[in-house]
């Protein structure tokens, strides 16, 4: 038997198939206009390709914004529970998850046995997610994937706005004046962990931080947050999904 967990983000939805011990299937596609579309057709797509039949599966879970358009679902559980399940699921040792997604950013603290003790999340300002750093990445006329290459080694441009809009302009002025690409995108990642730390030092750090959500894919990020929070933060390829997994880790216990 399986579970089938779906975190339908702002940007991106994510599925798992979980057989009680493995992640044994993951996928991914935008989210586009249409949650419940978006939704459905992963599920489907991911059972399919992975030849599973709907007998076998003993529940589906979802969270994330997205998860109260879904009608299929067994429950619906918040990405905060979610998160926290995932990441002691990955790493039993985790005791505090940073998460910055597409359009909020969040920290959660567990205790010994995964559960949720404390959280906070930033979810009225794109500052400091994904959305801001695209944003930042477009005005720069480069991928946001490229942010964290060309930051690499340089001294950052001190970028004093944490607001969308006014990093824009700030960014825009900057070059004007002759900063480099490569110094504003070193300030953007600075001020984005900026942003996160101080999330991280309201509710409190305990070793280790688990990174997630599509931000964690950039790796000069987190050599920053690790800097900065003194002490080890670590991300995997299931760092997108973690969301997901633990949607599909509590169905399987249900």
């Amino acid at each position: 038997m399986y579970s089938v967990g779906i975190d339908v983000g702002s940007v991106a939805a994510k599925a798992v198939i979980f057989d009680g011990k493995n992640i044994i299937a993951k996928k991914i596609t935008p989210t586009g206009w249409s949650p419940k579309e978006s939704g459905q057709q992963l599920f489907e797509e991911i059972i399919e390709v992975n030849d599973i039949k709907r007998q076998e599966i003993k529940s589906i879970v979802g969270t994330g914004y997205g998860r109260i358009s879904l009608p299929f679902l067994d429950q619906k559980v918040t990405e905060i529970t979610c998160h926290g399940k995932g990441a002691y699921f990955l790493d039993a040792s985790i005791r505090t998850v940073i998460d910055i997604g597409g359009q909020d950013s969040k920290v959660i603290s567990l205790d010994s046995k995964g559960n949720v003790i404390d959280f906070l999340m930033n979810d009225k300002c794109a500052a400091g997610t994904g959305k801001f750093l695209q944003v930042m990445a477009h005005a720069l006329e480069i991928e946001v994937g490229e942010l964290s290459t060309i930051a690499q080694g340089v001294e950052a441009q001190t970028i004093s706005s944490m607001c969308t809009v006014f990093a824009e302009s700030e960014i825009i002025s900057l070059m004007a004046e002759g900063a480099s690409k490569e110094s504003i995108a070193a300030g953007l990642l600075q001020s984005v962990c900026s942003k996160a730390y101080t999330l991280a030092s309201k509710v409190g750090v305990k070793e280790k931080v688990f990174f997630s959500g599509g931000v964690s894919k950039n790796p000069l990020l987190k050599d920053l947050l690790s800097k900065k929070l003194h002490t080890e933060v670590i991300s995997s390829e299931f760092s997108q999904y973690l969301g997901a997994i633990g949607a599909a880790v509590i169905g399987y216990k249900k």
